[in-house]
């Protein structure tokens, strides 16, 4: 509902793009788009995807009509071929987790946009590896976005309180702090040790298809870069909406 909706995270979203120059391109990882193997989606027109239920028929509206680019495409395969093999798609498209949030940042829709999906057969060292390839995009001007939660369990999720400001349940806050304290430390290798981690990690990231994007950014930063932290707000005691910028 963020999408459509004018939220203290929306709005944040919105300021975004006025410290960005020089963006020719984006390309999001999104918790949404897991596959056998990675891939890159190839057309040139990507379709707006609403992968959700239960919503109000506004929000299954809204089309984010950004082009894509198969040469981007192409490039972005390129420069991960020595880490990982990445297949050209031509049938996905822009999932909830890409959209929801570029129709805030760039709201015009102007540029291309890609997204890269989560090959869920692989070690959790091995999205860092492949953010740490996907650096030099960077210096390309493409913007590299990826979406998902920290804090990610709907199912003990307060739907009552979901108006209460930052109201979370303490192992929400404690998981979110600890990762926020790694990210700061560096310590970016311990958050794919998921069998050291605390209880309420696991209970945070439940099946950790919405905390993985997180690793393919901190994989991307250099090592100069420091954390800028922000929406760092919970919602519904079990979610929460913390995001980390480098550069």
């Amino acid at each position: 509902m963020n999408a459509i909706e004018k939220t203290p995270f929306s709005e944040t979203w919105a300021t975004l793009a006025r410290n960005l120059e020089g963006i020719r391109a984006v390309l999001v990882v999104s918790a949404h788009w897991l596959t056998r193997g990675t891939r890159v989606t190839a057309m040139e027109q990507p379709r707006t995807i609403h992968d959700f239920g239960g919503f109000p028929p506004e929000l299954f509206a809204v089309r984010y009509p950004a082009p894509g680019s198969p040469t981007i495409a192409e490039e972005i395969a390129l420069v991960l071929t020595p880490t990982v093999a990445v297949k050209a798609d031509y049938n996905w498209g822009l999932d909830h987790g890409a959209w929801s949030i570029l129709v805030h940042i760039f709201p015009q829709a102007s540029l291309p946009v890609l997204q890269l999906s989560i090959d869920g057969e692989i070690d959790a060292m091995k999205y860092l590896e492949i953010g740490k390839a996907l650096r030099p995009l960077r210096e390309k001007g493409i913007l590299i976005v990826a979406s998902g939660n920290i804090v990610h369990n709907l199912q003990l999720v307060d739907w009552r309180r979901l108006d209460d400001i930052d109201f979370a349940f303490d192992w929400a806050r404690e998981a979110d702090a600890y990762t926020q304290r790694l990210i700061r430390e560096k310590k970016w290798d311990d958050l794919t040790r998921f069998d050291k981690m605390p209880q309420s990690m696991h209970t945070a990231i439940n099946s950790a298809e919405h905390f993985i994007p997180l690793l393919y950014t901190l994989g991307a930063a250099h090592d100069n870069e420091e954390p800028q932290f922000f929406n760092t707000q919970a919602v519904g005691g079990a979610l929460t909406m913390t995001s980390v910028r480098f550069g």
